[in-house]
């Protein structure tokens, strides 16, 4: 009986340990943007992609953002900065031959993103959006040739 209860007691507390423990990390160690552009320096080439999807991800959310706030500008700067990290993974994944499913599957998501935002945007700002899709649609297709090239059998 004793044993039973102890049981329940420890599995109790894992239950409210793995609803409890995510919400306490959610923002702590955090790094900034900042941050993250210099740890792609610092990296090796095989950790870079990662760390490229990530700010390029980050900057999408901030060009939502900005675009729900009515600041154009800065949202085309973040569009910008997407475009150029997302390329920066192409080429690094495909030179390490790492990371290049996950890469696709992240800009794959971007894309749709970005796709639902243009149709709650101006004709002008989809414009900007559209061009963006399709850089990140060229990047999805290097990676695709990249890993499923032509007449090679395995």
């Amino acid at each position: 009986m004793e044993r039973s209860r102890i049981w329940a007691l420890t599995f109790a507390g894992l239950t409210i340990w793995t609803l409890v423990e995510p919400c306490a990390l959610r923002g702590l160690d955090q790094p900034t943007l900042e941050e993250l552009k210099e740890r792609v320096a610092k990296a090796d080439i095989g950790g870079r992609p990662p760390l490229c999807l990530r700010i390029a991800e980050l900057q999408l959310d901030a060009a939502r953002k900005f675009y729900g706030e009515g600041e154009s500008d800065k949202a085309r700067a973040a569009l910008t900065d997407v475009v150029a990290f997302a390329e920066l993974d192409r080429e690094y994944a495909i030179q390490s031959h790492k990371h290049e499913k996950q890469s696709e599957i992240a800009i794959r998501k971007m894309v749709r993103k970005l796709d639902d935002l243009k149709h709650t945007l101006t004709h002008d700002e989809q414009e900007q959006v559209q061009k963006t899709i399709d850089e990140l649609q060229r990047v999805r297709d290097d990676l695709l040739a990249a890993m499923f090239p032509k007449g090679v059998k395995k």
